[in-house]
C-alpha cells in the first residue's frame, strides 16, 4: 500500500466549470474531455505509467463490477452502475477507518486492499481490482513503487486510462445521495479545500472539544468560539444562540452512565430539540449545517419513539465490543445526518441483549468509553466540508 509522507503536492479538482445535475432528474449525458493519461507524481520514469487511449467506459456497464444491468449512473466517475453496486455505494462511500481513510474503494466501495491518495487533503481509497481493470493493468503495482501519488478525484487531467473523472462530481454525488438513498435527509454537497473553513461547534449536557481536537478538527489552544459547550440549556432563548453562532454542528447527549444528573433522560433530548431549532441556519444560507444526538441506552422506548418523530431521523445504534460477552458491550443509539452515521457491529448483538443491557448499566462499572468516544469516528466524513488542522490522526498524510 502506499503510504503517505508529508510534503505530498495538494491538488484539488477544479469541477466547477459545469451546472450541477438537475436535483430530482436523470443523470446528463457526459461531454467529450481532453483525454490525459494517468499521472503518479514522485516516478522518475512518468512516460512507463501510460495508458493507451482509449474510449471512456459505457454508461451502458457497471464500472464497478461489470453487470450489464445498469440501474444508474456512477455519480463521481463517467459509466453506469447496477442497483446492488448502488445500494453498497450509497451505504459505505463516507465510511472511515481510524487511520483517518475512507473505508472502501471509491469506485467500487469494495475491496481488499486499499491505495491511499497521497493528496494531504484527501481521504480516498482504489482497490487493485479497479486499478489493474479500468486504468491499465499492471497499475495498483506501479503505484505502488512511487513515492508520491495523487488520486484520479485529485488530478487537474480528467482521464486515466479507462476511468474518466466526472465534471462537477460533487453535484453529482449531491445529487446521486438524494435521489437514490432512502433517507429523507438532505446529503449536502461535499466542498473544496479552498473553500472550508473551520467548523463552529454548539456542544450541549456532553463536552466533544477532545474529540474534535483529536481528528483535527479544532486546533488546541484554537479560538475558544469555535466550540460552545452548555451543560444547562434551561434558560437558553434564540437570541443567545443567534449571539454565540453560527453554527456547523449541534451535539447533544444523555448523561453517561453512573452521572448524576437533574433531570429525566427524555428532558436532554427535547432541550436538545429546542435550541437545534434556534441553531439552524436561515434557509437563504446554503451551508452545510449538522446534527447529532446521542442516548446513553437511557431513553425509553417511547422516548425513542418521540426522538424518531421529532428529529425525523431513525436512530443507529453504535457498538464496541471489547469481548464476546454482553457484559464487554459499549453502545448508544444515536440520531444525525452526518452521512454514514451507522454501526460496523450493528448485526453482533441483538436488541433484546441491548435491551438487558440498558437495565443492568445501573448494577455494572461504567464503560471505559463515554458516548462522545464511541463516537468519535462518525464525526470522520466532516472532514468533506470543514478545515482540518494537523494531528496525530494526519501526521502521516
Amino acid at each position: 500500500m502506499a503510504l503517505s509522507p508529508q510534503g505530498t503536492l495538494s491538488v484539488e479538482t477544479l469541477d466547477d466549470s459545469d451546472p450541477d445535475p438537475p436535483e430530482g432528474s436523470s443523470f446528463l449525458e457526459p461531454e467529450a474531455e481532453h483525454h490525459t493519461d494517468i499521472i503518479l507524481l514522485g516516478s522518475s520514469e512518468p512516460s512507463e505509467l501510460s495508458s493507451p487511449a482509449s474510449p471512456g467506459p459505457s454508461r451502458d456497464i457497471c464500472i464497478c463490477c461489470g453487470s450489464f444491468q445498469v440501474h444508474t449512473q456512477h455519480p463521481l466517475f463517467e459509466g453506469g452502475m447496477c442497483a446492488p453496486c448502488k445500494d453498497k455505494f450509497l451505504g459505505r462511500l463516507f465510511l472511515y477507518d481510524d487511520d483517518g481513510y475512507q473505508s472502501y474503494c471509491s469506485v467500487c466501495c469494495s475491496g481488499d486492499t486499499l491505495l491511499i491518495c497521497e493528496n494531504p487533503d484527501c481521504t480516498r481509497c482504489y482497490c487493485f481490482e479497479c486499478m489493474d481493470t479500468l486504468v491499465g493493468p499492471g497499475t495498483s503495482g506501479r503505484v505502488q513503487a512511487v513515492s508520491n501519488w495523487v488520486c484520479f478525484l485529485c488530478l487537474p487531467f480528467p482521464r486515466s486510462g479507462l476511468l474518466r473523472r466526472r465534471k462537477k462530481w460533487r453535484g453529482w454525488l449531491k445529487a446521486f445521495c438524494d435521489g437514490e438513498s432512502e433517507n429523507t435527509l438532505e446529503t449536502y454537497k461535499t466542498v473544496p479545500v479552498w473553500k472550508r473553513e473551520p467548523v463552529r461547534v454548539l456542544s450541549l449536557f456532553g463536552d466533544i472539544r477532545n474529540e474534535l481536537t483529536s481528528l483535527g478538527f479544532l486546533e488546541p489552544g484554537s479560538d475558544p468560539g469555535r466550540l460552545k459547550h452548555l451543560d444547562d440549556a434551561t434558560d437558553v432563548v434564540r437570541r443567545d444562540v443567534e449571539g454565540w453562532g453560527p453554527f456547523d454542528l449541534v451535539y447533544g447527549s444523555t448523561p453517561p452512565v453512573g452521572h448524576a444528573c437533574d433531570h429525566p433522560p427524555v428532558w436532554y433530548l427535547l432541550q436538545f430539540h429546542r435550541v437545534l431549532q434556534y441553531a439552524r441556519p436561515r434557509p437563504a444560507r446554503q451551508q452545510p449545517f449538522f446534527w447529532m444526538f446521542v442516548d446513553n441506552l437511557v431513553l425509553t422506548q417511547e422516548d425513542r419513539t418521540v426522538a424518531t418523530r421529532f428529529l425525523e431521523a431513525d436512530p443507529v445504534t453504535i457498538q464496541d465490543i471489547c469481548g464476546r460477552t454482553i457484559q464487554n458491550v459499549n453502545a448508544v443509539h444515536v440520531w444525525s445526518n452526518i452521512p454514514a452515521v451507522r454501526s460496523k457491529h450493528s448485526a453482533l448483538v441483538s436488541q433484546e441483549a441491548l435491551s438487558s443491557l440498558a437495565q443492568d448499566r445501573r448494577r455494572m462499572k461504567p464503560p471505559a468509553q463515554g458516548p462522545a468516544k464511541l463516537v468519535k469516528n462518525c464525526f470522520l466524513p466532516l472532514r468533506e466540508y470543514f478545515k482540518c488542522f494537523s494531528t496525530g490522526l494526519t501526521s502521516s498524510l
